[in-house]
């Protein structure tokens, strides 16, 4: 029998580790990106790896080719075949609009977002976009709504009646042409310098402020997370290192 010479299909998402972030690429140029439950399914393992990992601080997740991503794969939809991972549907599209991470997302948007690629964008926690990068929810051109976050979180970045991104908080940085990954990775470099539960800590807070209307509630949570944080051995050796004159380790603990 001849040997089966045929090449192994590439991962439709590549992992990569710089440093002390987790570099997260979705990798199907071909279909611009398009999310099926393969996608799904490998996104939302790698986002449980990265969390699981202490050395790992900050995640950046970007696209292969020139799109970023192109949001579901409607041919997936049109053969009635589900594009969430059918082991954890409850993380939702991509397996990352609705699986809660502790740690930092940044979005490298390196060209078109649109539809869930959008929703993608909208569930991390800061974006970096190339400057020729489109962002965008056309759903209700195929028939759909922005059902992956985008009608729920998009008015939570941006007043209702304003499109423009940059200008009005939706993109935190705008990279030059060809470099939103370069520039994502220094964000999260430095991002990563700081305090790992004293970073985590911040984004429990801001997350639960958003959603809740209850500042003496707001406020409470804000003091229970400060006593438990300045317990903790890094509080001690971030003055400690502040009065040596020398950068601190943290330890996570």
């Amino acid at each position: 029998m001849a040997d089966d010479d045929s090449p192994e299909p590439a991962p439709v998402v590549i992992l990569e580790r710089r440093g002390s972030t987790s570099l997260i690429t979705l990798n199907r140029p071909e279909a611009l990106n398009a999310v099926n439950a393969e996608v799904s399914a490998a996104v939302g393992a790698a986002l449980e790896d990265f969390a699981a990992d202490p050395t790992l601080r900050v995640a950046v997740l970007t696209g292969a080719g020139r799109a970023f991503c192109a949001g579901m794969d409607l041919k997936e939809a049109a053969a009635g075949r589900d594009v969430l991972d059918p082991a954890y549907p409850e993380r939702g599209f991509a397996g990352l609009v609705r699986h809660w991470i502790d740690k930092p997302l940044i979005a490298a948007v390196n060209g078109p977002a649109l539809g869930g690629g959008a929703e993608i964008v909208l569930a991390c926690d800061l974006v970096v976009a190339d400057e020729n990068a489109v962002i965008g929810l056309p759903e209700v051109r195929h028939g759909l709504f922005p059902a992956a976050g985008g009608v729920l979180r998009l008015h939570q970045r941006i007043p209702r009646n304003i499109a423009t991104a940059a200008g009005w908080g939706l993109v935190n940085r705008v990279a030059p042409a060809g470099k939103p990954v370069e520039t994502a990775l220094e964000l999260a470099e430095s991002i990563a310098a700081g305090a790992p539960l004293a970073v985590e800590a911040i984004k429990h807070l801001m997350l639960s402020a958003a959603e809740g209307d209850d500042e003496a509630a707001a406020w409470a949570e804000n003091d229970r997370a400060w006593q438990r944080i300045k317990a903790t051995r890094d509080a001690q050796e971030g003055p400690r290192a502040f009065a040596e004159k020398r950068a601190p380790h943290w330890t996570g603990t």
